[in-house]
């Protein structure tokens, strides 16, 4: 097993940005925003999702396009912004976002014992 610092550290971290008070029930146009700087941004793997938008990268660089999406959605015209953060920053062994859904896949494949 790798000791602390031999592991690459990789945060994945789920982040929704939403618009509030902007007169109308969808949010797709502030959602375009924020992805657009996500991408642009290129530091970081990420997988828009309909709820949130996976990021997996440096915690620190995380953080940093975090806020610039959030400053990306009050650009487009928010005057108010609920930001909701979900981290998971493991340090023990590095795991892609795309590994902890087939690990679940897996299990789901094999029969429950009885």
């Amino acid at each position: 097993m790798k000791s602390y610092l031999e592991v690459i550290i990789l945060a994945i971290v789920a982040v929704s940005v939403t618009p509030i008070g902007t007169g109308s029930t969808s949010v797709s146009r502030f959602v375009a925003e924020a992805e657009r700087v996500v991408r642009e941004d290129g530091r970081v793997r990420y997988r828009l999702d309909p709820m949130f938008t996976t990021l997996e990268g440096d915690l620190s660089v995380i953080f940093e396009i975090i806020q610039k999406v959030h400053d990306a959605v009050a650009q487009a015209g928010a005057a108010r912004i609920s930001t909701v953060i979900k981290i998971d920053d493991r340090r023990d062994k590095e795991v892609r976002m795309e590994e902890k859904v087939e690990v679940v896949e897996a299990l789901l494949k094999k029969r429950p014992e009885n």
